[in-house]
């Protein structure tokens, strides 16, 4: 048996100690009870410099005080939230889970930039006083206090996300630390988030049927640069459900990977370019390779975290600017629904090339019929999404019947596809037979192995990837291997994988429907009271599900329905988001038209 250092993690595996939990609430009850005072001051004219802190930027905007305030508040949160989110998958990536929220450096960056958010919608909502009418589309709240419908909708995304961050404490109690991005809570957090960037869109809208009191207007072509900024915001919110794969840690199969790329890719593109005009869509997918550029060095050199890369998303832009010289263009949801096709088959092509640049793991032959079969609906579908979002801007949304058909058509397609994606299965009677080569030292122990997978005609010739994959024993964070076929059932590696310590290291193994995972060095864990399983110099296991190795500290034993009514619960929350944005827009969009119509009367009377 190859001998290496032990490590017992004693890192707690439930919620977070109590005294954490009461010091994060009373936090944010100081913090809310101080908006809350500032907020009353201002709508009662205790204070004025809110008021002129509003007037300032919005002159200097060309914009209304309620939209320049959350503007400004969310140009930072998002990218501060970004960061910590980013830094914070790097970081259970490469060490674990936490000791406790306050235990997470980056836990601090993500719940600045969730609470900035939320101050955000907020600031819009109690920012017009005295009986004024933000927009055209306000939302009456009080007798002489309205608000704009999409600062509602900013401040309950923001809302929402935060109320993940309690609910991933409860989560883990009940079920276990859940190290994975796609846990419930965690969606959550970043699909709050993620949507968010919608209503400053929406918001963006609103305002310019308002006034400052300079009676100043925003240049056009920083309108468009805006806009741009903001659709862009939007690809980053949309696309960070896959970062996973951009981490090489992908915990579910590989067909989701270029349907998430997809999807993410063509409603803010097909949107941009409808809505804001040439050079959009390319705009957009510009400002999301240098944010998320800039965002990967600073968390892998500035920090030291585990290395991620991400989608590149410019051939899909360029796709859909060259489309929009069609006669397309003027057939909204004719160009949305094309320009998913596009994106869907040939840009997918592109990222395929791009993938086999930049990621760990390429594309191969296994994913691509299925993974198309579930791709192309599903960017078809964003699409006319993508088209419905620049028509409810315009105040030109088709009836009603249509808008919902295609909301309730797409959530069907989506969830059929996740469906679809999400089945996978553990093969019966197979296993694992590795010899292990020691080529490391005792500081730093790392092996090579050779593989024998029984039975022979488990994995065919074009697998998804037979890999080893180690993690969460520090730097560098994620150590993947592509093992090298050397006959029909027989694989070496290509270069040492770490082992001891905290490394967690297991061959994985996915072909079609087949996801499984053989352990090959798990570190004693006191707190789950589970033992080594060692780097023996030889040795034959069984294949599990990945899941129970990668998320070790998850709880297996929780009834099965407290599970199923906590994932049912999140999911209408999520529902209920998405849902809050299509009415937002909707209401605009038939503001908008009655202003339109109103113009019109007025012209023909005159």
């Amino acid at each position: 048996m190859l001998k290496f250092a032990e490590a017992a993690d004693t890192t707690p595996t439930g919620g977070a100690a109590l005294d954490q939990v009461f010091g994060l609430t009373i936090a944010a009850m100081i913090v809310t009870g101080i908006l809350l005072v500032i907020a009353w001051q201002h709508r009662t004219h205790r204070i004025e410099w809110f008021n002129n802190l509003g007037e300032r930027l919005g002159g200097n905007l060309g914009t209304p005080g309620w939209v320049a305030i959350p503007v400004a508040f969310v140009a930072t949160s998002l990218v501060v939230a970004l960061v910590g989110f980013l830094w914070d998958v790097s970081l259970h990536a490469g060490r674990g889970r936490d000791a406790g929220p306050l235990a997470n450096p980056a836990h601090y960056l993500i719940l600045y930039g969730l609470f900035a958010l939320f101050i955000a919608g907020m600031s819009a909502v109690v920012y017009p006083r005295d009986g004024e009418k933000p927009g055209i589309a306000s939302v009456r709240i009080t007798r002489h206090w309205y608000a704009p419908v999409s600062g509602l909708l900013i401040a309950s995304c923001g809302l929402y996300a935060l109320i993940g961050f309690p609910l991933d404490d409860v989560w883990h109690r009940i079920f276990g630390q859940d190290v994975t991005l796609w846990g419930p809570t965690h969606l959550m957090l970043i699909g709050g988030a993620g949507l968010s960037t919608a209503g400053i869109i929406i918001l963006q809208r609103e305002g310019e049927f308002g006034r400052n009191k300079a009676g100043t207007r925003m240049p056009q072509w920083l309108s468009r640069i805006q806009l741009s900024v903001a659709f862009g915001a939007l690809l980053i919110g949309l696309s960070v459900f896959q970062a996973e794969f951009d981490f090489g840690i992908a915990q579910f199969r590989m067909v989701f990977q270029p349907m998430l790329i997809a999807a993410a890719a063509v409603l803010p593109l097909v949107a941009a370019r409808l809505y804001v005009g040439r050079g959009a869509a390319i705009g957009a997918a510009m400002f999301f390779l240098l944010t998320r550029g800039v965002v990967s060095f600073v968390v892998t050199d500035v920090f030291g975290e585990a290395h991620h890369v991400f989608p590149l998303y410019l051939g899909s832009a360029i796709l859909i600017e060259l489309l929009a010289f069609t006669s397309l263009k003027d057939k909204p949801l004719v160009f949305g629904a094309v320009g998913g096709l596009l994106i869907g088959t040939v840009g997918s092509v592109i990222e395929l090339a791009w993938t086999g640049l930049v990621f760990q793991f390429p594309w191969p032959q296994d994913v691509w019929v299925e993974g198309l079969l579930m791709t192309v609906p599903v960017a078809v579908a964003s699409g006319l999404c993508g088209a419905l979002f620049f028509l409810g801007l315009q105040g030109k949304l088709p009836a009603r019947s249509t808008c919902r058909a295609i909301m309730v058509g797409s959530v069907l397609v989506i969830a059929a596809a996740t469906a679809n994606g999400l089945y996978a299965t553990v093969p019966k009677d197979a296993g694992a037979t590795m010899t292990l080569a020691d080529v490391g030292t005792e500081a730093k122990p790392a092996v090579m192995a050779k593989v024998t997978i029984e039975p022979a005609d488990l994995v065919d010739a074009h697998p998804a990837w037979v890999q080893i994959t180690a993690w969460q024993g520090g730097a560098p964070g994620v150590v993947t291997d592509r093992l090298e076929r050397t006959g029909p059932n027989t694989w070496e590696s290509t270069k040492p994988v770490p082992v001891g310590g905290s490394w967690k290291t297991l061959l994985r193994v996915q072909d079609g429907r087949t996801l499984a995972g053989v352990p090959i060095f798990l570190p004693a864990d006191a707190a789950l009271d589970a033992k080594e399983v060692p780097a023996s110099a030889g040795f034959t296991r069984d294949f599990v599900p990945e899941i129970e190795i990668l998320q070790r500290e998850r709880k297996f034993d929780a009834p099965a329905w407290i599970w199923g009514l906590a994932n049912f619960i999140v999911l209408m929350c999520s529902l209920a988001v998405i849902g809050g944005t299509a009415v937002a827009t909707a209401r605009v969009s038939r503001s908008i038209a009655a202003h339109e119509s109103d113009d019109e009367e007025a012209k023909v009377k005159v």
